[in-house]
């Protein structure tokens, strides 16, 4: 009874000296590609930026004019129109998911600190977006804060509460094209948030 207890311990052992083997190799191998991009990425020279999707920020069609009764929550809205305001001077790109070697390849090492701000003030702008969408909705501005945060849909934002709150609305009002269409957008998206994204708008429907 040893001896085959004893023939698969060796077995076993042969078999995970393997494995571990395998892996490792498979480690360094991903490792090596990875430095050999990066290295290649550096040396890449700077590049047009004529085909990144700049976000055109709606000015003439966003509710500036509203502001509510209550001072906190105007002060709050006033701040957010500065933050805005800010951008006209500003460019914002959405690259989401798009890591900073595939950025150096693209368009030259560079312009990297360049679309490394454009992204920043992407994030800046949506969130600022769903900060002011928040304050209008507890204001009662449903149709403007909808307004706002559907704009944010169209520029691809990965930001879950724009979803969640834009879907919720749209349930009651009975509009499900509304609620498959931020379906079919958190799906396109290229962002670490695009499952949870979907899950969280398939709970909500069952």
């Amino acid at each position: 009874m040893k001896i085959p207890l004893f023939a698969s311990l060796i077995l076993f052992c042969i078999w995970l000296a393997f494995a571990i083997s395998r892996s490792r190799k498979r480690t360094e191998r991903t490792e090596r590609d990875f430095w050999e991009r990066e290295a290649l990425a550096d040396r890449t020279r700077k590049k047009p930026l004529d085909d990144l999707d700049f976000v055109e920020i709606p000015y003439d069609e966003l509710p500036f004019s509203i502001l509510p009764d209550d001072p906190g929550s105007a002060a709050a809205i006033a701040d957010c129109h500065r933050i805005l305001n800010g951008f006209r001077e500003k460019k914002a790109v959405n690259l989401t998911g798009i890591s900073n070697t595939d950025l150096k390849l693209t368009y030259g090492a560079p312009n990297l600190e360049l679309l490394t701000q454009y992204d920043e003030n992407y994030t800046l702008l949506v969130r600022t977006m769903q900060k002011w969408a928040d304050l209008l909705l507890k204001a009662g501005y449903d149709e403007d804060a909808v307004f706002i945060m559907e704009f944010c849909i169209k520029t691809r934002t990965d930001i879950s509460a724009t979803y969640r709150t834009l879907a919720d609305i749209y349930r009651k009002e009975g509009r499900d094209d509304k609620i498959e269409h931020l379906r079919m957008t958190a799906d396109s998206l290229n962002s670490i948030m695009r499952q949870p994204i979907l899950r969280m708008l398939d709970e909500a429907d069952s």
